[in-house]
């Protein structure tokens, strides 16, 4: 269950504490919960609120784009900086409820990785969808291809996967054979959809939750409600090192993505939204993320800024590329709505 509008205590308090003692004014940035949130709050939030005496103030949302383009409209805009992913991005700009990003004001495109710095919003993070399992729950050895995701005979139990067609429908066909470069070359065909929904027939009925949240899967986990789901590899990192979970990352297949920053048309805060960018795009200041949760900086100084010891845990280690296929944005862009569509039904069989 998503959780809306809701305002984080220990953030807020630490914001009104900030120095100077008057604040400059306040700011509401809108993520996606959970651990990816916390490590948003000690790396950023907390930071500038001390630095700039701005209020920080926190939401919560699903990606769902009617809210934020219904705010935008109406003229009701409450977000001042939205977490967004690359297909949000492409969206508000085309149809202009996001406002362009002044790269002038970031050290240039160029000081980011290839694909993190987008006209309407600015990449923060590299995260990984991959598949996790409880390694209590497979003694003799666990799953190692996104082909035993959906082999319950060889690995029986429920499963949870997210409850949308991204990444789901480029899962399946990897399971299925499919190389991973080519995986949008089929998916872009009628035949490839098909085929994609066909292999996801073979798990449906072992599939117990499909999630909507990034808190839930390793929740999941913990709870014994399933042996192995689809998560965010950061969510599950977390669990590993800071609950002391059992569980293990798969990370054959995984969808390479981008989180980034995006500030709504018609923020009455646009001129602390400004500031708050600017100041994560410090290197120094970016490069600490990373050790709160296991993504990678989209910042070329910063990459060279992290920890060595956290490099394996990063979906960009070398070793965890191998099989990788980047999310594209323009894909989902183009399809989204017809594919949800189709996948809403499939699953309403």
């Amino acid at each position: 269950m998503i959780r809306r509008f809701s305002l984080l205590p220990t953030a807020m308090l630490l914001a009104g504490l900030a120095t100077p003692a008057l604040a400059d004014g306040t700011l509401t940035v809108t993520s996606w919960g959970g651990a990816y949130t916390k490590s948003q709050e000690k790396t950023y939030f907390e930071p500038f609120a001390k630095q700039t005496g701005v209020k920080v103030l926190q939401d919560e949302w699903d990606g769902s784009t009617a809210k934020l383009k219904g705010m935008v409209e109406t003229k009701q805009v409450t977000w001042d900086i939205v977490d967004v992913e690359p297909g949000h991005a492409l969206q508000g700009c085309d149809e202009n409820w996001l406002e362009k990003i002044d790269y002038s004001k970031l050290g240039g495109k160029a000081a980011f990785i290839d694909g993190a710095a987008m006209d309407c919003a600015v990449a923060t993070i590299v995260f990984g969808t991959i598949y996790a399992y409880d390694a209590a729950k497979f003694p003799n050895g666990g799953p190692t291809t996104m082909a035993d995701l959906f082999d319950t005979k060889k690995f029986p139990g429920p499963r949870a996967l997210r409850k949308s067609p991204k990444t789901t429908l480029e899962f399946a066909l990897i399971a299925d054979g499919v190389a991973p470069k080519d995986v949008y070359t089929v998916l872009g065909t009628p035949e490839g959809v098909d085929r994609a929904f066909k292999k996801l027939d073979t798990i449906k009925k072992d599939v117990k939750v499909w999630w909507t949240a990034g808190a839930q899967p390793p929740q999941l986990l913990a709870d014994g409600e399933v042996v192995m789901t689809t998560a965010w590899n950061g969510r599950i990192y977390d669990a590993v090192k800071n609950s002391g979970k059992n569980f293990k990352i798969v990370w054959d297949g995984q969808g390479m993505d981008f989180n980034l920053w995006a500030e709504p048309v018609g923020s009455k805060n646009k001129a602390e939204a400004d500031k708050f960018i600017a100041f994560t795009m410090n290197p120094d200041v970016m490069a600490q993320q990373s050790r709160y949760i296991s993504y990678g900086p989209t910042l070329k100084a910063a990459i060279a800024k992290v920890p060595a010891e956290i490099l394996p845990d990063l979906p960009t280690a070398p070793e965890n590329t191998k099989t990788a296929f980047v999310v594209s944005s323009e894909f989902w862009a183009d399809h989204d709505e017809e594919l949800t569509e189709r996948f809403n039904t499939w699953l309403a069989k």
